[in-house]
């Protein structure tokens, strides 16, 4: 019996591999983090999309689906805030049959704020979730409180952390986006705090996605800043990514207290490894975290297009794929050029 071919993976403009896919499941959020989803802009008379206008799950399904056969092998489910989407466990259970063309099953992990993960960490993993990231951008109560703008209290997103590691979604990682004199007299404090914890602390420069953070390149507290900060107190020494498209620098106590990681999207550009394309709630396509742009899967999902026809769009999509706003950020800071929202792709 012949070999099966082995698979050719499908490559952009730049010859970068589709190989993660970030499905937005909501665009709704309980939070209004003041980078993220601020208050005036996202108040009380915004209009958030109905229902009907999201994609169902058996669509996620199957734009999931066709983008595994083309080379996809790791699915994130977000948002907005993705747990605030009902049935969130039957959509993880359709996606976790997914299998890769050689076999494998796909890497299915959830971004979330953690509001409601104390009381569902257990359902996900039962459905096939393998892990989750959750949000804390600070340890302190006023400070958290203020940053996510909805009175929230930081013990109860400690509590989902517990929550997903006694579940067995982890090893956790814990984001903390850095905001110069904001929060960055707390990198120290977060790391002794999960140190020796099992979970995997990672500090994310601040960076210009969509247009209403009021984004400023003197905020960034760059990763270079951050590592010498951490190695001063606790040495640090660096580790392989785990895979090439990864987009985390990973670092090691190396008194085997666990690992830490930092994002540099702004200082160390890594558009030349991203591997990433992303759908809105409602079926846009984009095929960059900072996109002016997306492309409309719905109606051809809702046009009576088939699995092959989806396959072909899709591949379509990536082949043309050029895109890497990150290396060319110095050019185009300050301006007027309008960008997707964080919140509207999931990050």
């Amino acid at each position: 019996m012949a070999d099966k071919p082995a698979f050719v993976p499908l490559g952009d403009a730049r010859g970068r591999p589709l190989r993660d896919l970030r499905i937005s499941v909501t665009d709704r959020c309980n939070f209004r983090c003041v980078y993220c989803m601020p208050k005036e802009i996202f108040g009380r008379d915004f209009q958030f999309r109905e229902r009907s206008e999201l994609l169902s799950f058996e669509e996620i399904e199957r734009l999931a689906r066709v983008s595994v056969g083309l080379g996809v092998h790791k699915l994130r489910l977000t948002g907005g805030e993705p747990l605030l989407r009902r049935g969130i466990e039957e959509l993880i259970q359709m996606l976790a049959a997914l299998r890769t063309p050689d076999g494998e099953p796909v890497d299915l992990a959830l971004t979330t704020n953690g509001s409601a993960l104390p009381v569902k960490a257990a359902a996900l993993k039962a459905a096939g979730l393998n892990r989750v990231t959750i949000s804390l951008d600070s340890l302190i109560e006023e400070r958290f409180q203020a940053i996510n703008d909805v009175k929230f209290p930081v013990s109860r997103v400690l509590q989902a952390i517990d929550a997903a590691a006694e579940a067995g979604l982890g090893p956790v990682k814990i984001n903390t986006v850095l905001k110069r004199g904001v929060n960055d007299d707390e990198i120290l404090d977060l790391v002794e705090h999960f140190r020796g914890t099992g979970h995997i602390l990672r500090f994310i420069e601040y960076m210009d996605v969509g247009s209403t953070n009021g984004w400023r390149l003197d905020d960034v507290v760059p990763s270079s800043e951050v590592i010498s900060r951490i190695h001063e107190k606790y040495p640090l020494e660096r580790l392989a990514r785990t895979d090439p498209g990864e987009t985390a620098n990973r670092w090691r106590f190396t008194d085997g207290q666990g690992e830490i990681g930092v994002i540099s999207s702004v200082t160390n550009a890594f558009c030349g490894n991203c591997t990433r394309s992303r759908i809105s709630a409602e079926g846009q396509m984009y095929t960059c975290l900072f996109a002016t742009g997306g492309t409309d899967l719905r109606a051809l999902l809702r046009g009576g297009a088939d699995d092959e026809q989806l396959a072909v769009a899709l591949s379509g999509l990536w082949r043309v794929r050029n895109d890497n706003y990150s290396e060319l950020r110095a050019a185009l800071t300050p301006g007027n050029r309008r960008r997707i929202e964080m919140s509207y792709i999931g990050g």
